[in-house]
């Protein structure tokens, strides 16, 4: 029996093609750890890319997203449908895995300095930020060192707090390389004097391809 599931991400809107293309190598990876599986991915800024995954099969929708939010619970439910997606089940997004809040712990810990964990916000609701404050205040209990959240989309800045944090290491709270962490991350860092460490973003840590394979594999007995 071949289980079917398809890694969705946001996607970059203004040039989807370098975030498909990232996703899709980021499913080859959890794929060589599931040979029983047939593992695609699309973004929901790819046009019809959706439809596409979704054709002519039912299988696991993962979310490759931080957060429990408005794009999980309304938007990618509203396009699977419009996309001809029935019987396929959305899972729980990437954020909400027990096993990445300790992959981040762990990365985390290595840095031995304070940590600025960088995350994307949200104007429309609270989840995100609060799962990112979550995330900081469990890397100061446990490593003992400070960390704060800062936000691209709203208060606080990743600015206000890197000037606040010179001798920080910035952890971007991030899925994947998209525009945020590429072009507006780099911005705040710069324009803050920020001179710590900048590491790549969390989703993109060597572990994360097994993660998701583990967590699909749980859908089995399902």
């Amino acid at each position: 029996m071949t289980y079917h599931a398809l890694i969705v991400a946001h996607g970059q809107p203004s040039d989807p093609e370098p975030a498909a293309a990232e996703i899709a190598a980021l499913a080859a990876r959890v794929q060589a750890h599931l040979p029983d599986w047939d593992v695609q991915s699309a973004t929901l800024a790819e046009q019809d890319a959706l439809a596409r995954g979704v054709a002519g099969r039912t299988g696991v929708i993962y979310p490759l997203f931080m957060a429990e939010g408005w794009f999980t619970r309304v938007h990618l439910p509203e396009r699977l449908a419009q996309s001809g997606g029935e019987g396929w089940r959305i899972l729980p997004p990437f954020g909400s895995d027990p096993a990445l809040i300790d992959l981040t712990l762990a990365v985390a810990a290595a840095q031995n300095r304070p940590i600025l964990l960088a995350a994307h916000g949200s104007f429309r609701s609270p989840v995100p930020a609060q799962i990112a404050d979550d995330m900081a205040a469990r890397i100061v209990a446990a490593t003992g060192m400070p960390c704060r959240a800062g936000f691209i989309d709203q208060s606080p800045q990743i600015a206000d707090i890197a000037q606040d944090m010179p001798d920080a290491a910035c952890l971007p709270f991030f899925a994947a390389r998209g525009g945020h962490v590429i072009d507006d991350l780099p911005q705040a860092l710069d324009a803050a004097g920020f001179a710590g460490p900048r590491l790549s973003p969390i989703g993109l840590d060597p572990a994360v391809p097994a993660l998701i394979a583990r967590a699909l594999r749980q859908t089995e007995c399902m």
